[in-house]
């Protein structure tokens, strides 16, 4: 199973991530500029991240995968919960990651994505 300082140390990984407790000094939020993109449950075992997705994909994940689910105490429809239980795949979970992280950066205005590199 993936350990939370690995989980970590890929969504620090995306450009201009950042990282902080907003909530609690248990649920680690990650941010790409002042907006959320995955939020962690370091109480579940196993491990739990809810991340941002296209309401369409969502939709998807969730038919194909039993460990992909709403986004617990999220928006429903823009989020997923993925547990991470190993039935996911370590590459596979990367690529969700990196797509809950391009749509929020796609959402900053212009010139945070340019200082991000992004634009």
């Amino acid at each position: 199973m993936i350990t939370y300082e690995k989980l970590e140390t890929i969504i620090l990984s995306f450009p201009g991530a950042s990282l902080s407790f907003p909530f609690d000094n248990k649920t680690p939020v990650f941010k790409v500029s002042k907006k959320m993109f995955a939020l962690v449950a370091i109480m579940n075992t196993p491990l739990s991240i809810n991340l941002k997705c296209d309401p369409e994909d969502a939709l998807i994940l969730r038919s194909q995968f039993e460990a992909i689910r709403p986004g617990y105490h999220m928006n429903k429809d823009h989020w997923n919960t993925v547990v991470l239980d190993d039935t996911i795949e370590e590459q596979f979970l990367i690529g969700l990651i990196g797509d809950s992280y391009d749509l929020v950066a796609k959402s900053l205005p212009k010139k945070e994505q340019r200082k991000l590199g992004l634009a």
